[in-house]
């Protein structure tokens, strides 16, 4: 579950089946009691005719936590991480960071600073489509040590400078006048 949306449809879906559930969260569900395995399946089917699904392993609910904390961190904090990021997320998931890498990088098949940065840089884009800031500003809100620094890790992404992929974004736009 990655939006409010998506909690809604799992909490209307658990109702249907009668399960009582103390919360959902993005990407949580805490339900109570037992659950039998025909309800867990019926839930299953039901959550996948959205595009949602259920993770029940614990490596899976793991790399998941790694994924929810690391798009967090990129989309919805504006404060520097005052550690590095292995420190953050093993005090945040309370795992060890080694434990952490090895097995999300063999369950995605990306290690998890190369997960983190191509989320940054899609964050950039984001910003960079909104033309509301400069890329000082993108910078400085994107916790980069200077304006170089980001121009070479979207580079390194993208294949493009940052006022290169600005400057393709505004290519494709044409006036109603011009259709």
């Amino acid at each position: 579950m990655v939006c409010i949306r998506c909690q809604m449809v799992v909490r209307a879906e658990l109702k249907k089946l009668g399960l009582h559930y103390s919360y959902v969260k993005i990407g949580e569900i805490n339900i109570i009691g037992n659950i039998f395995p025909e309800q867990l399946q019926k839930l299953n089917i039901a959550l996948k005719k959205s595009g949602l699904q259920v993770m029940d392993d614990k490596k899976s609910i793991l790399v998941e936590k790694i994924r929810r904390a690391i798009i967090e961190l990129v989309n919805y904090t504006n404060e520097q991480i005052k550690v590095n990021l292995s420190d953050y997320l093993s005090e945040k998931l309370n795992y060890d960071y080694t434990y952490m890498a090895n097995l999300f990088s063999e369950v995605k098949g990306i290690t998890i600073e190369k997960f983190y940065l191509i989320h940054k840089i899609e964050k950039v884009k984001e910003l960079i489509v909104y033309d509301e800031l400069n890329l000082t500003e993108i910078s400085y809100k994107m916790h980069y040590s200077s304006v170089a620094h980001l121009s070479n890790q979207f580079k390194k992404i993208t294949g493009l400078t940052p006022s290169h992929f600005k400057m393709l974004k505004k290519q494709r736009r044409i006036t109603l006048d011009d259709v």
